[in-house]
Parts: structure tokens; sequence; C-alpha cells
């Protein structure tokens, strides 16, 4: 799992310094949207839609953008677009397998851009099944060492989620990676909150049952290929199963 752990918390930092901020934005929002029109416009009632919105306002979206898509969402507002779900398959650089999920109110662009990027960047695209059996969901809370009342440690992070239902806590050098079931997400993510912890992100994501290793050359393929495909609109969320040495990620 040390590959995706890697990941995320890369991707995590990746995106709090991302200079396309418009495209984060854009990302979230429709995140937002989207929890509310599935699960209604109240947070404390929907974990999807108060998780989406954690998540924007740790990217200093403005909250009128949060409210209004909320609005959107839940029916109170006109102009939401109907989005679809779409997860693509394919393999990249190095043999790395790649999952990409497409949140898109158009099929075909989606699926256009989706090939150009893989194309064009080393990659082909895949039939359904025949990478995703590699990967497993999972739920992934990112918690990050500092706090507000002082620096946390892995210990305090155990404790606090050990009876939630958390599997393992990982260290990642200024943060710490919590992973669950899918299903224990809310109630991870509360007994953090309810021991005074502060967490960055917290996501249903997918986690490879076998990474691919690659060296400084194979990683910077990959991640050009990641970029590529985060580049599109309708790309919400990519995952590719490929492992680094820590100073390979560190240098990315």
């Amino acid at each position: 799992m040390s590959g995706h752990s890697k990941w995320a918390t890369t991707k995590h930092k990746k995106a709090a310094i991302d200079a396309k901020r418009g495209k984060l934005f854009a990302k979230l929002i429709k995140n937002i949207e989207v929890a509310a029109r599935t699960g209604g416009p109240d947070p404390d009632g929907n974990p999807t839609l108060y998780d989406a919105i954690q998540k924007a306002k740790k990217q200093s979206v403005p909250n009128d953008n949060i409210d209004r898509a909320v609005k959107r969402g839940g029916g109170a507002e006109g102009g939401g677009a109907d989005y679809t779900t779409i997860m693509y398959e394919g393999y990249g650089p190095s043999g790395v397998a790649f999952l990409i999920e497409c949140l898109t109110d158009n099929k075909n662009r989606a699926a256009m851009e989706v090939r150009t990027a893989m194309t064009r960047n080393g990659g082909t695209m895949a039939d359904p099944g025949s990478v995703s059996y590699m990967f497993g969901r999972k739920g992934i809370i990112i918690v990050p060492a500092e706090q507000e009342g002082g620096p946390t440690n892995e210990d305090d992070v155990l404790m606090a989620v050990l009876d939630a239902g958390a599997e393992e806590v990982n260290d990642h050098d200024g943060s710490f990676e919590v992973v669950c079931e899918p299903g224990d997400l809310v109630a991870v993510r509360t007994a953090l909150q309810e021991a005074g912890l502060d967490y960055d992100s917290a996501d249903a994501s997918f986690v490879p049952s076998v990474n691919v290793e690659v060296d400084a050359e194979g990683a910077a393929k990959v991640i050009k290929l990641i970029d590529a495909l985060e580049d599109s609109d309708d790309v919400q969320n990519v995952w590719a199963n490929f492992d680094a040495p820590d100073e390979v990620m560190a240098d990315l």
C-alpha cells in the first residue's frame, strides 16, 4: 500500500500548491453539487456532502461558491448540470495500472479527453475490469501532524481512531494517513473530531493490492500522465499502483 500512501499524501500537498487553482475549485464545487443532489442539501444528514464542503473550505473555496453549489445540487437554485460518474481503466508508463474517475455531463467529451491524455503520455486504455481488480475500496483520512493545539503524533491519532474501525495509521513525514473500510469513514472522521484532531481530507479511495516499483525516470513519466489527466475538467480522481523511493517522490 506504500505507493498509494505516498501518492495520497503527495497529491494532497500538490493540490495545496496547485497553480491551476481555478480548475481545482471547479472540481471541488462539482463534488459538492453532486453530493447535495444525491444525498440531500443538509450536511448534517449527508456525510458525503459534509466532507466535500470541508475539503473545499480547506482549499479556500469562497463560502458563496460553496453555498450556491449546495443550492444547485439540492434544487433550490437553477443551473445545475446532470453529472454522471464514469470509470476508465488503463496502463501507463512502466506498466503502471490506472483508474480514472470522471464526473461529467458529456460522456463523449470525457472519453476523448482521457484517451488523448493517455496516448500522448505513454499510456493505453484497457477494457473494463482488466485493471480494477488490482484495487480495493478503502476510506483514507489525511491528518496533519501540526494541529492548532500543537503537534500530534502517531500514537495520539491511533488512540483516537482505534475503536471507530480504523485498520491502520501510517506516518508520512508531516501527516498521518488513517485507513479504514469505506463504511467506517464517517465514524473514524467523527472520532478524530471528538479527540480534537483536525483532518485535511476524508475520502473513499482506491488502494492497489499490488504495486509496480518505478525509478526516478519512471515516476516522472507516471506523474506527467497523472497531471495530463487531471488537466481535464471531467476527471475528478486518478489512482495508480506505482511505488517509488521516498527521495524520488520528495523531488517530484
